[in-house]
């Protein structure tokens, strides 16, 4: 990671919860809980719901997304990258107007989804538009050069078609 911000929390990490991964896995709940269960967000303006269903475990749907990697959504296994980064969702929508996250929307699925890349330090947000609010998609670091390669000309495409 490189240029440090100031509003971006530090990595939590396994060992800091002396390997126990129950204890890890409460703490990670706690901190998605604090910032997107019990507190209530909004992207420029627009309220931001989770996908809440299927809880397993009574956790959100959107909690176990973006701890965990995987197709299919059922064998998704927990992801140590993703779980370190917990805290970083937040902040990061919080601070979309900060020059350092570079925001822009793109299709998924016929969907219109929202880019928030932190790409320093090689994290992103995505946010699912709906008709009358947004959804807190998932975020994960990112780990491969041809996916920076593919959100970069995704970003500037995007940026290009705003400015004509």
């Amino acid at each position: 990671m490189t240029a440090k911000l100031h509003w971006l929390p530090k990595l939590m990490f396994l060992e800091d919860f002396g390997g126990y991964w129950e204890a890890y896995l409460e703490a990670l709940y706690d901190v998605f809980k604090r910032d997107f269960v019990e507190s209530s967000s909004e992207f420029k303006g627009r309220k931001l719901n989770l996908k809440r269903h299927p809880m397993i475990s009574g956790k959100e749907a959107t909690f176990w997304h973006i701890i965990s990697e995987g197709t299919e959504e059922e064998e998704r296994l927990p992801d140590m990258r993703r779980c370190e980064r917990i805290s970083w969702p937040r902040p990061i929508i919080d601070h979309n107007e900060d020059k350092a996250v570079k925001v822009w929307k793109n299709q998924r699925r016929g969907e219109t989804r929202i880019c928030l890349w932190l790409e320093k330090q090689d994290y992103l947000v995505v946010i699912a538009e709906r008709e009358s609010y947004l959804l807190f998609w998932t975020a994960y670091p990112v780990a491969r050069e041809h996916t920076r390669r593919k959100l970069l000309k995704e970003y500037k495409k995007y940026t290009e078609g705003l400015s004509k």
